[in-house]
């Protein structure tokens, strides 16, 4: 069980507790209102108080972060995550590709994610993905184990607390051979699932890198600095260059890969509770790898 603690200084003496839990501990207002109701959640000097209750210098403030949420629905066929890190706080997970995040999106009697954390967590403990992978993508990706550490991450994503680099094949010889890629994202008309670049569109940027390439294919290093749907394939069809698979925004080709050529490949960010700073990668796997061999310069 995650608990945090804070010792009140002298420069938050006389202030309300809901300075502190606000502003030292940063919950959010949404946690705050839910930790009210949760009893011994939320202690001054070891007993309940109210957050309107004003603190003093030496003042012991504690924040039981634990939770408890109903399960999704296990899969009878669900797999066991491939758990790159774990600690009190959150794990990193390498998806494989073909796998849906969530039982709504697979196919009946289908594997997804959600089920096969909420089976390797076993007590209950909430998974809260801090953000998603297409069904296709495979790669890692952060789930917090609170609202709190969720909430925190979210804060951080496609800032300097938390970076994601993906690689990707694209169908073509991408060129220039680096660049930025600045185009608003919005639903497609019509579709509930397809995304379009246009006007009115969310601000959406990428930036991408050639790493190598030939006159079929180009291996792509891709760094999104949004997080729209489907944001890296829209953004590299819209260049003229999809990504190899990508059956939405390419061109479905099960011979050539069975999915999208989309992974995410690397993690860096700030551990929001203890500070550490973590790093991961994960390795391409073989589909990818087989288009990758492909490539000759």
């Amino acid at each position: 069980m995650r608990t945090l603690a804070y010792t009140v200084t002298a420069a938050r003496d006389g202030q309300p507790l809901r300075n502190i839990l606000r502003g030292e501990l940063r919950l959010s207002c949404t946690l705050l209102k839910s930790l009210k109701w949760r009893e011994n959640a939320i202690l001054l000097n070891g007993c309940p108080v109210h957050v309107n209750a004003v603190v003093h210098t030496g003042d012991i403030v504690t924040v039981s972060l634990s939770e408890r949420r109903a399960a999704p629905a296990l899969s009878p066929s669900a797999l066991k995550p491939d758990i790159v890190y774990e600690d009190e706080d959150l794990l990193v997970v390498n998806k494989p590709a073909n796998v849906a995040m969530h039982p709504r999106r697979a196919e009946p009697g289908a594997p997804d994610i959600a089920s096969a954390l909420a089976a390797y967590l076993a007590d209950g403990s909430a998974a809260h993905f801090v953000s998603r992978l297409d069904k296709g993508t495979s790669g890692l990706f952060i789930a917090a184990k609170t609202g709190y550490v969720h909430d925190r991450l979210r804060q951080a994503l496609h800032s300097d607390a938390l970076r994601r680099e993906y690689r990707a094949v694209a169908v073509g010889r991408v060129s220039p051979e680096r660049g930025v890629i600045d185009l608003p994202i919005g639903r497609a008309e019509g579709s509930i699932v397809k995304r379009c670049v246009r006007a009115d569109g969310l601000p959406s940027r990428t930036d991408y890198e050639v790493l190598a390439r030939d006159e079929r294919f180009s291996l792509l290093r891709l760094v999104p600095k949004t997080g729209r749907t489907h944001q890296l394939r829209v953004h590299m069809s819209a260049l003229g260059y999809p990504l190899a698979g990508d059956w939405l925004y390419g061109t479905e080709d099960r011979a050539l890969i069975e999915r999208p050529a989309l992974h995410s490949f690397e993690l860096w960010f700030t551990q929001p509770v203890t500070g550490k700073e973590l790093h991961f990668t994960a390795a391409l796997p073989e589909d990818m790898r087989r288009l990758i061999d492909q490539i000759h310069p």
